[in-house]
């Protein structure tokens, strides 16, 4: 039953198959037939197109023939019409000049007569065609001989100017009802009278009327010339030139005169506030020129402008540098002056010539004070204040020399002016300052000496570095591109160099007297009797009271070093000292003889000096020097003859450092010995 069912079923599937079959058969005869249809309506309509084209094809070759003839007729009249143009040219300009003629002469026989009947003459509405015909009748009665004609020249030449008379006053009232297109008429009449200049310099001079109104007069001229320079291309024909005529009036008259004004009063009186104004007035005028050129001036208005300025400050400009020099000189003085007063100083001469130049070089080769100290009671005679002064003062020269001096001499005066600075700030007061600074320093003998070079130093180095910095911010864009610049910095090679010979010899010094005064305290306070005690039961084992004040100042002076100087400047001088200290503390340890007990206390206070050697932040082998003087000290405390015998074999592999002492000296200082 399931067998019968499932056969009816692809039986029925099977029929059905068959029937779409048979429909889509249908289906595609249908669309085939449809197709043939299309493709036979469209071979059709291509040949109609194709015939259409062609007829059009046809139409055109017909349409270009008539063109190319039309064209030809076009070109056949054209040239009659020409010919006959010029033919009745040739005809008509005899005529129109013949009439022209008969008119003028029309008019002058009226000049002849002695009466204008005229409506043009007499009629103010027609003054443009009076001006017209005037100018071409005074331009005719320059031709005649004066002799026969001299009475109807002069009345031409009576007209012709109070016609040009009424123009310019046409004019100016136009202007000042703002009459634009009014101004552009008159000034195209005007333009072929003498007159016209005149008409000018009239409109010139009214749009200056009410126009400085401001205390700024650079301000209004900017503004005025903004203003004008619009109307000026609206009203004349040639504005660039107008616009050249205003701004040369407005820089011969009123920017003349405000610089006069501005300058005269105080070049005698006020040197400074006169070369402030100067260089305040010659800016802004420069900035002026700059903004004007933004106006059509001609082809040639850098120049033009450049010219008017020259003009206006060129006999200042002559003696500006003089004056600078001078007013820097006075001025630099006087800052100086003031300070050491404010001091109660009175300012010593320093030696020059062979004999002070003998004792400098005994000075750096010996280190010898020559000469008294000094006592500055702290003063360092140097003061930041009294150097800002000065580079301000140099500063506002540098910019005043930049602005006010020619290309060709600005790297000359700027070198003038470096020398001035170099004078009065390296060499009369800084130099100054070391020369007091070195004849303040004691000698290493004395006692309680209070050592104020280093605060020289610290302010001499700060002052430097703002004396460079000026030198490179102001100075070097002068003279860069310039032969100056070698001879600038040939100077200031020169100056440091000095500089820094008398500050190397003033700190040597310096570090000699600090040695003096340790060995003062270690003279004073170190007693025979701290390292061989009578009784060595009861000593205590720590450093000495010589040892403990050594260190208090050592610590106190590695200070001060680390306050005044910078850079490997601290590092090259707390080696020196270093240096020094070591050795001193080395002699100071042989001047005694030792004890077991005493060798101990010679312990503790190297160990003590060797932490004060650590506050110096020096290279390894310094602080090495004091674990020499440690093993030393070792040495002297030591109880056996093993000891010994082992210290000394070791110091014999180091003697090339710290000498061969240990095997003589030393044996001896240890007078408690017994190698039996």
């Amino acid at each position: 039953m399931l067998c019968l069912s499932l056969f009816a079923r692809l039986m029925w599937l099977l029929e059905e198959f068959v029937n779409h079959i048979e429909e889509l058969k249908q289906l595609d005869e249908r669309i085939q037939r449809k197709v043939e249809k299309l493709e036979q309506q469209c071979h059709r309509e291509a040949k109609e197109f194709a015939h259409k084209v062609q007829d059009l094809q046809r139409s055109n070759q017909v349409a270009f023939q008539h063109f190319q003839e039309l064209d030809e007729h076009i070109s056949y009249v054209a040239t009659k019409v020409c010919h006959l143009g010029d033919q009745l040219e040739g005809v008509n300009t005899p005529r129109q000049r013949a009439v022209e003629a008969q008119r003028l002469m029309t008019y002058f026989n009226e000049f002849l007569d002695g009466e204008l009947r005229s409506d043009v003459f007499n009629n103010p509405d027609k003054i443009k065609e009076a001006a017209d015909i005037i100018q071409k009748l005074h331009l005719i009665a320059q031709e005649l001989p004066f002799d026969r004609f001299s009475d109807v020249k002069a009345k031409i030449a009576s007209k012709y100017h109070d016609l040009e008379r009424q123009l310019i006053q046409e004019f100016t009232a136009a202007q000042r009802r703002g009459e634009i297109g009014r101004m552009r008429e008159v000034a195209a009449v005007l333009l072929h009278f003498k007159g016209y200049a005149h008409c000018v310099d009239v409109y010139i001079k009214q749009c200056q009327e009410g126009a400085y109104m401001r205390n700024d007069v650079f301000e209004d001229i900017a503004i005025l010339c903004q203003r004008v320079n619009k109307q000026v291309g609206e009203v004349f024909c040639s504005p660039e030139t107008v616009m050249a005529k205003l701004i040369q009036s407005i820089f011969e008259n009123r920017i003349q005169t405000h610089v006069k004004e501005r300058l005269e009063e105080t070049r005698h009186s006020d040197v400074e506030q006169y070369l402030k104004n100067l260089y305040d007035l010659y800016s802004r005028t420069t900035a002026l020129a700059a903004k004007l050129t933004d106006f059509n001036l001609g082809s040639d208005k850098h120049t033009f402008l450049s010219k008017l300025i020259k003009n206006i400050f060129s006999c200042y400009l002559e003696s500006y540098i003089d004056m600078e020099r001078q007013y820097l000189q006075n001025r630099s003085g006087l800052i100086l002056q003031r300070f050491y007063d404010s001091k109660n100083h009175q300012k010593r001469p320093v030696g020059t010539g062979s004999m002070q130049e003998l004792k400098e070089r005994i000075r750096q080769r010996t280190n010898l004070p020559l000469g008294p100290s000094i006592d500055t009671h702290g003063e360092t005679f140097l003061s930041q204040e009294v150097v800002v002064n000065l580079l301000q003062e140099t500063r506002h020269a540098f910019e005043r020399c930049n602005k006010l001096s020619d290309p060709a001499d600005l790297p000359k005066n700027a070198f003038s002016i470096f020398l001035l600075l170099v004078e009065y700030l390296c060499v009369d007061h800084i130099d100054y300052a070391l020369e007091i600074g070195l004849s303040a320093i004691p000698s290493p003998d004395a006692k309680n000496a209070n050592l104020y070079f280093l605060d020289v130093v610290q302010q001499a180095n700060t002052i430097f570095h703002l004396f460079d910095k000026q030198f490179n911010d102001h100075l070097m864009p002068l003279i860069s591109s310039s032969p100056k610049l070698t001879e600038c910095l040939h100077k200031k090679k020169e100056v440091i160099e000095q500089m820094e010979v008398k500050l190397d010899t003033g700190i040597d010094r310096t570090l000699n007297c600090m040695i003096g005064q340790m060995k003062h305290i270690l003279v004073t306070e170190q007693k025979k009797t701290d390292f061989k005690p009578e009784d060595e039961n009861n000593v205590m084992i720590q450093y000495t009271t010589a040892c403990s004040k050594v260190c208090a100042y050592v610590s106190k002076q590695v200070e001060r070093v680390r306050r005044s100087m910078d850079g490997k400047n601290v590092d090259t001088v707390l080696t020196e000292l270093g240096v020094r200290f070591h050795r001193l503390i080395h002699e100071h340890l042989q001047q005694f003889n030792y004890s077991s007990m005493g060798g101990m206390l010679a312990i503790c206070d190297v160990a003590e000096y060797r932490r004060s050697a650590k506050d110096f932040r020096v290279r390894r082998g310094q602080r090495s020097c004091f674990c020499h003087l440690m093993t030393l000290c070792i040495f002297y405390s030591a109880i056996t003859h093993s000891h010994l015998t082992s210290l000394v074999l070791y110091y014999n592999q180091i003697h090339a450092k710290l000498g061969r002492f240990f095997t003589s000296s030393a044996w001896i200082m240890r007078e408690n010995l017994n190698l039996n």
